[in-house]
């Protein structure tokens, strides 16, 4: 049994249009094999319950950079283990509050002396600005809870602000527009956590990983078999995960070619 995971931006979405059209053929492929396709995602659960309609997915889903697993409540024939109901879900919870991770990026700028720039401080409209989202999508991208995105306004600043970060307990990592600030979690482990329960309740599976950026090398070094989308840092992340497949082109042109080469018709 396949299991796939996928980023969104730059990934199953063109980096400019965020169109996932050209990848329609490799979706009706997925959902006719009943292949769990599960959204691996910076975005927040506001954003990701969007795409989800759009595509008809019913499988689980993960948000803010692993900081919690969402599952539709009787998805599986068990309760997952430390999940709290909420909404129809059940939700597992890895990242740490918000409003922590906000006063942690504060911090971190004052004793760096580095200027930054949080998703906190933004507007709907310079968030739409920033990352091309219509207003209505960067309304969506502000309801976070457990991941602050943020822009370094300090050239050269990257190093110490970064150092500070994690001198204060907390990490970071970075996606195609913007630096994230997150507590202990990353996707790589939110990963992991489904894959048990998808093997508890059906046996052994085979994981499938789609990503193209850094944010994305944890968890492509964690599956089985790992797809690299061509991207500006495509050189850094096949560094960082060796053993991944590079697809034929970017965005869902390149996702749509691989997964229609790796599944059978």
């Amino acid at each position: 049994m396949y299991l796939i995971f996928t980023d969104l931006d730059g990934t199953l979405l063109d980096h400019e249009t965020y169109s996932w059209e050209p990848a329609r053929p490799a979706l009706e492929r997925l959902a006719a094999r009943r292949i769990p396709l599960i959204l691996c995602t910076s975005k927040t659960r506001a954003e990701v319950e969007v795409y989800r309609a759009a595509l008809g997915i019913r499988d689980p889903f993960i948000v803010e950079n692993g900081a919690a697993v969402f599952i539709p409540r009787g998805y599986f024939p068990f309760s997952a283990p430390q999940a709290v109901a909420r909404d129809g879900y059940e939700v597992i919870e890895f990242g740490a509050p918000y409003a922590d991770l906000v006063v942690v990026l504060e911090r971190a700028a004052n004793h760096s002396g580095v200027r930054v720039r949080g998703f906190h401080e933004m507007s709907a409209e310079e968030v739409s600005e920033r990352s091309g989202l219509r207003l209505e999508e960067a309304r969506r991208a502000k309801q976070r809870a457990y991941d602050e995105p943020f822009v370094i306004l300090d050239a050269g600043g990257a190093p110490r602000l970064l150092a500070e970060i994690e001198r204060l307990g907390r990490r970071w990592t970075r996606g195609s527009r913007f630096y994230h600030l997150t507590g202990d979690n990353d996707k790589a482990g939110a990963v992991r956590c489904l894959r048990d329960l998808f093997e508890r309740a059906s046996g052994p599976v085979t994981t499938v990983g789609l990503g193209d950026g850094l944010n994305d090398a944890q968890f492509l070094a964690a599956v089985d078999v790992a797809i690299l989308i061509p991207s500006p840092h495509v050189e850094a992340l096949r560094a960082r995960v060796p053993h991944g497949r590079l697809a034929p082109a970017p965005g869902p042109e390149g996702w749509n070619a691989a997964l229609l080469q790796m599944i059978p018709d």
